[in-house]
C-alpha cells in the first residue's frame, strides 16, 4: 500500500465530521454459536468495512454494536444489532429516531436465500421478502422504503430441509470463497449509496 492509499484510507474512514447523516445496519445474530453462518452475511459484510476503513464496531449503543465511519463524506452510524435477527427493529428504530434520520437514509445489509453465493442485489425499497429481520424492521418503523443490499447465501437444498436450520448453517469452502469474493464489492456499493447514487450502484455491482 503506497502513502497516498494509507491516507485515503484513513481520511475516508475515520475523519470526523458534522451529524450523523447516515445508518449502515448488517443484520445478523450475536453469539459464537451463529458467528460465520449464513443468516450473518449483514455481519460478515460490517466486518469487511471494518477492515477497509480502519474503525471498529465495539460499542453497546442502541442494543447493539456500533462503531462511526466517513463513506463519501457522510458520517455514518454503522451497526451490528445484538437484539437477534427476529427483533432487528428494535435497534434500528432506535437508532433512527435518536439521530431523526428520514427511513431513505437507513441502509440495511442481510442474507438473501433467493440468491446463489457471490450474488448481489441492491434494492431503494420493497417488501420483506419473508426475512424475518426485514419484517421487524418494517414493524418498528412504519416503512419498508429503506435502501437495502441482499446478499446471497444459497436456497435450501430440498423443499422439506428445515429453513433456521439452513440459514443458521455454514457455507461449503467453495460458497464461502465466492461470498467474500462480493465484500469489497459491498464497500463500495455503500459509498455509492450514502453519496445518493443507488442507481448507478445497481448499475455497477447487481449481478
Amino acid at each position: 500500500m503506497s502513502i497516498w492509499d494509507a491516507f485515503d484510507r484513513i481520511s475516508s474512514g475515520k475523519k470526523e465530521m458534522g451529524r450523523i447523516e447516515y445508518i449502515i445496519a448488517g443484520l445478523g445474530n450475536p453469539g459464537v454459536q451463529y458467528e460465520g453462518s449464513r443468516h450473518n452475511a449483514g455481519f460478515m459484510a460490517i466486518t469487511r468495512l471494518e477492515e477497509k476503513y480502519g474503525f471498529e464496531v465495539k460499542t453497546h449503543k442502541f442494543k447493539s454494536l456500533v462503531g462511526e465511519a466517513v463513506l463519501s463524506n457522510k458520517r455514518c452510524l454503522v451497526m451490528k444489532p445484538e437484539t437477534y435477527m427476529n427483533n432487528s427493529g428494535e435497534a434500528i428504530e432506535a437508532a433512527r429516531d435518536f439521530y431523526k434520520l428520514p427511513i431513505e437514509n437507513v441502509i440495511i445489509v442481510f442474507d438473501d436465500i433467493s440468491l446463489e453465493p457471490g450474488h448481489v442485489r441492491i434494492r431503494r425499497k420493497g417488501s420483506s421478502g419473508g426475512h424475518n429481520g426485514l419484517k421487524s424492521i418494517i414493524a418498528y418503523c412504519g416503512s419498508d422504503e429503506f435502501p437495502r443490499i441482499k446478499l446471497g447465501v444459497g436456497a435450501k437444498p430440498h423443499p422439506e430441509y428445515d429453513l433456521a436450520d439452513w440459514v443458521l448453517g455454514h457455507f461449503t469452502d467453495e460458497q464461502q470463497k465466492a461470498f467474500d469474493s462480493r465484500l469489497d464489492d459491498v464497500c463500495s456499493a455503500l459509498e455509492l449509496m450514502v453519496d445518493g447514487q443507488i442507481a448507478d450502484a445497481m448499475n455497477r455491482y447487481n449481478r
